[in-house]
């Protein structure tokens, strides 16, 4: 089975809204076995979303909108479903009935334009928006379904959940046989293509399972993909292809599906009762913002000093003036300085310290931008990674930030220094 997500809002066309909904709903769906081959986004226009239509009827068999059902006359979905299958639109009383005493119980003003959100082509399964004023419909004709769905993604992922994903099962019975199951798991510490080489092998004997890798920032992702009759036949399949990559991989792999660097770190040092504190200079506490993101970070972080300017390094750190003058606030040995400073100050078992030229300017020819030092103290050791990043300051800093983590990671698991 085949389906196609089309998604209605100039507001998306122009970048003023991130498109979340074909996330969830490609995976949604993904884990039913249906395949989806395209995803298109079109704007509040009727002969552009009629176009956007009739190419997707013709390679698809369910077609699922979202947006463009509310009360104004951009939205214009079910009004183009109509035109396009060549059929009435009609208000539905009780349907008409629902919205005005939803406006009235919200204590919003009436206006008739809504009335439009009670209109649905007769014979269509209506279905119930329990977040929102606009119902989504769903209708079959000949071998081809389409199913509207509103635009916010709270209302659309509740409507789907609750009144959706029944009408797929109850009409593709047969379709469902197996789903689309995926794993993803996570490395850094190594580029792509060196991790391509690793599992090269993997890569070219894998006939059911699929793997792919993708970069994001600062990490590698490996998804292995295969489909099974259900989760527990999808981990049975590929766990001894799983088990390989870990094992070539383990110095690497730090996390899998929606765990983060953060949350693994986190789980480390929770189990080895560590506690942590950082002194950051060019990411300006965005380390410390990661260790203090998630409940109960109190048991393993103690603080941080933000030592951005040389008299907070020196005035609040501690850290001897003649060794900012000699060596410069971004170097191996202010890099360590703060590292150590910081767990002595604390108390923390582990300190550390962040130093370097996050950009655009600020650099030399002997210190150019992008240099940074990330260093780690410890009572039993200390030691500085040299670091030479060549993105735009923002994506510079969220890079010196996974790499701190990975290093946190690397002495955790007795991997570093090497």
């Amino acid at each position: 089975m085949r389906a196609e997500l089309i998604s209605v809002g100039t507001e998306l066309l122009l970048g003023q809204i991130l498109n979340t909904n074909t996330k969830f709903l490609a995976e949604e769906l993904a884990a039913l076995g249906i395949n989806i081959y395209f995803q298109t986004t079109v704007g509040d226009n009727k002969n552009r979303l009629l176009q956007t239509l009739r190419i997707a009827a013709a390679r698809a068999d369910l077609i699922i909108f979202t947006g463009g059902l509310g009360p104004t006359e951009d939205d214009l979905t079910k009004e183009i479903v109509a035109e396009f299958l060549q059929l009435p639109l009609e208000i539905v009383p009780a349907e008409l009935e629902k919205v005005k005493k939803l406006f009235k119980k919200s204590h919003l003003i009436w206006t008739d334009n809504n009335a439009k959100q009670a209109a649905f082509i007769p014979g269509s399964t209506i279905l119930k928006n329990e977040r929102g004023t606009a119902p989504g419909m769903a209708i079959q004709k000949g071998k081809k379904s389409y199913i509207m769905l509103p635009g916010p993604p709270r209302e659309m992922m509740r409507m789907y959940h609750g009144y959706v994903l029944p009408w797929i099962k109850e009409n593709y019975p047969h379709e469902l046989q197996e789903g689309l199951y995926s794993l993803v798991l996570k490395f850094m510490g190594i580029t792509e293509s060196g991790l391509e080489i690793l599992l090269e092998d993997l890569f070219h004997s894998q006939k059911e399972i699929t793997l792919a890798l993708y970069a994001k920032l600062g990490e590698i992702h490996l998804r292995i993909t295969m489909r099974a009759s259900d989760k527990e036949e999808f981990k049975k399949k590929t766990a001894p292809v799983l088990s390989e990559i870990k094992q070539r991989t383990t110095r690497y792999l730090f996390a899998q599906d929606e765990e983060t660097i953060t949350e693994a770190v986190a789980q480390l040092m929770l189990k080895k009762k560590l506690t942590i504190s950082t002194a950051e200079s060019c990411t300006g506490g965005m380390l410390a913002g990661q260790f203090t993101s998630f409940p109960g970070s109190s048991e393993l972080y103690l603080g941080s000093i933000v030592a951005y300017d040389n008299s907070v390094k020196e005035k609040l750190l501690g850290i001897p003036l003649d060794l900012l003058e000699k060596h410069g606030a971004v170097s191996r040995e202010v890099g360590l300085a703060m590292a150590e400073r910081s767990r002595v100050l604390t108390g923390s078992d582990l300190g550390i310290g962040i130093t370097g030229i996050a950009g655009p300017g600020g650099g030399t020819a002997e210190k150019p931008v992008g240099l940074v030092y990330v260093a780690l103290a410890a009572k039993d050791i200390s030691n500085c990674v040299e670091y030479h990043f060549t993105g735009d300051r923002e994506t510079n800093r969220q890079r010196i930030v996974r790499s701190a983590q990975y290093l946190i990671w690397k002495y955790l698991q007795n991997y570093w220094p090497e």
